[in-house]
């Protein structure tokens, strides 16, 4: 082994490492590790800008901005109200392949956000049910089209760094079609593994403490600090009511009266330190008036508060919002809300103020679920011209008048020119985490090929495999693929498996298409963990589920997943062409 190719394996080890085992964003490692690429001279720095701006990773990017005007548009929120009624199997299979067929054009978290509120919404059966199928759906879904899920256009962006044609719009359709028929077959089957859970919404009073300030309390005429109510450890003054008048958030500085309804939130099993306090008077939240307007978000993975706390990112002043609950891996979590370290996912259960929704930085931060509208619905006008145009960049790419590019660059200036969206709005939801995440695996990718250390991997594992045929390595390839995207995500792992990838489909001498291909699905196939793949992520906490939750649904689903993509390839991708 070559100086260079020891230290380009070194890179991948420490990057397979990092991701695997550590919280450090993944734009971070990969960035990381293309600096010390370049630094090295092992990609020159001509090179490294040429990555920047891959068509295919351009065009990844525009669809991702494309899709914010999208998620304004009224037909998923319109259909989803339909989806579920009747039977539990009949409403599982509308539900699933509205979603699926949804996901092959339009964006997989948009989708499930916008269907998992109505989910969260109805009362006839219980939301595990259908949430983890639903996540399940929109992946399978996003199988279908060179649009549906960005690991598709990740692999079509390696594709063009190799100077290859990049794939047609629905070179994916023959495999994911059988992948998804199959996938929501066992959806309807296997459905009995899922938890059960409550069909009943869960009350703020499981979530809330209240307690009256009586008359002549010692508490009366002072403020919130002298009162030392922000200091109670495990429950956090988060709304007094005074009247008919709601303060929320509190300040420190705030005076406290006699008759004023004070509501902590928190653990609420930690009753002793309300008790403890001359001048309160404890009772449940039954009164409907006094119930608090909830919000329900997820945190996105793209959200500026990833990995601090709500103390430290001054979260009420932030948002104008208080954390009234917290769910992460299908817990309630509780006791010193405000010193948690915000994760990806995570799902909050939110009392908001009257400025919530008018925040610029909410779309950016968290998927709202369930609560009031908070983002800016478009008319029924806007609504068709932007179904419509996205339809004809779709027509026009598939049937190969223009390009992708070319499609979705005029489309967002007509979303400018319509104010669907703002050139603000657009800079705020720049994808950046996803660019450079690309652009540095692309330089990886480089680094991996130049120095010859994939093909020196590849001519082993050719040797290895002695007369098997390239089936094997075929095989081999998608087991791979899928395992690196249950241990990261899927766009990580469609990264690193790629140069492999191809380099084993040249030792072989056989078409790189079905290993390519393999790439695609074999990342995709995120069903057994909530770690690689968005969806599972916001439904995990949504629905309460936990990892054995997704082993036991997921199995089932990966199993026949594989074997339809497996049987399917070589037929559909010959290995000689």
């Amino acid at each position: 082994m070559t100086l260079s190719q020891f230290v380009v394996a070194g890179i991948f080890v420490l990057v397979i490492a990092s991701l695997i085992f550590t919280r450090i964003r993944p734009s971070l490692v990969f960035a990381s590790a293309a600096a010390v690429c370049f630094l090295t001279g092992l990609v020159p720095a001509e090179s490294v800008l040429q990555k920047a701006v891959n068509p295919g990773l351009v065009t990844l990017v525009a669809l991702l901005l494309a899709s914010i005007g999208l998620e304004k548009a009224r037909w998923l929120r319109a259909i989803s109200e339909g989806l579920i009624g009747g039977s539990l199997r009949g409403s599982l299979l509308r539900l699933t392949g509205a979603t699926a067929l949804s996901s092959a054009f339009l964006n997989n978290t948009a989708v499930v956000a916008a269907l998992a509120s109505s989910v969260k919404a109805q009362r006839r059966y219980p939301p595990a049910k259908l949430l983890l199928p639903l996540s399940y759906a929109a992946i399978l879904g996003g199988t279908l089209t060179l649009i549906g899920t960005s690991t598709n256009l990740i692999v079509n962006s390696f594709v063009l760094d190799r100077g290859a044609p990049g794939l047609d719009f629905f070179a994916f359709l023959p495999v994911g079609l059988g992948v998804t028929l199959v996938g929501l077959l066992v959806l309807m089957v296997c459905n009995h593994l899922l938890p059960a859970g409550r069909v009943t919404e869960e009350r703020a009073a499981e979530y809330l403490l209240e307690a009256e300030v009586v008359a002549d309390s010692p508490l009366d005429g002072r403020t919130v600090e002298q009162n030392k109510l922000r200091q109670l450890e495990t429950l956090y003054l988060i709304e007094i009511v005074r009247g008919a008048r709601s303060i929320s958030p509190v300040a420190p500085t705030e005076m406290v009266r006699s008759g004023d309804k004070l509501i902590f939130s928190g653990d609420v099993r930690d009753l002793g330190r309300l008790q403890a306090i001359e001048g309160l008077r404890q009772f449940a939240l039954e009164d409907d008036k006094l119930d608090l307007e909830l919000t329900e978000v997820v945190l996105t993975p793209n959200s500026s508060i990833i990995g601090e706390t709500l103390k430290s990112c001054q979260f009420r002043t932030r948002f104008d919002a208080a954390v009234v609950a917290m769910r992460r891996g299908g817990d309630r979590l509780s006791g010193k809300l405000g010193e948690i370290e915000l994760q990806t996912g995570d799902a909050l259960l939110l009392a908001v103020g009257p400025d919530f929704k008018h925040h610029r930085n909410i779309d950016k931060n968290f998927y709202v679920i369930t609560g009031n509208d908070v983002q800016r619905q478009l008319s029924r006008r806007d609504s068709w011209l932007m179904g419509l145009g996205f339809a004809a960049v779709v027509a026009g790419a598939a049937l190969g008048y223009f390009s992708l590019l070319k499609g979705l660059i005029v489309l967002l200036g007509g979303m400018i020119g319509l104010n669907i969206v703002s050139t603000t709005e657009l800079q705020r939801r720049f994808p950046f985490q996803i660019w450079m995440i690309i652009a540095s695996a692309l330089v990886l990718a480089e680094a991996f090929s130049g120095s010859g250390l994939a093909d020196a991997l590849a001519g082993g594992m050719r040797s290895a495999l002695q007369d098997a045929g390239p089936f094997v390595g075929l095989v081999g390839i998608f087991l791979l693929t899928l395992a690196l995207t249950e241990l990261m995500t899927n766009n990580a792992a469609a990264a690193l498996a790629f140069p492999l990838a191809w380099s084993l489909a040249e030792s072989f001498g056989v078409s790189w298409m079905p290993f390519v291909m393999a790439v695609a699905y074999g990342a995709s196939a995120s069903f057994l963990t909530p770690f690689g793949y968005q969806t599972n992520l916001m439904v995990q906490n949504l629905g309460g589920y936990h990892l054995r939750d997704f082993l036991r649904a997921g199995l089932p689903l990966t199993i026949a997943y594989s074997v339809t993509v497996l049987t399917l390839l070589p037929l559909v991708f010959p290995f000689n062409t």
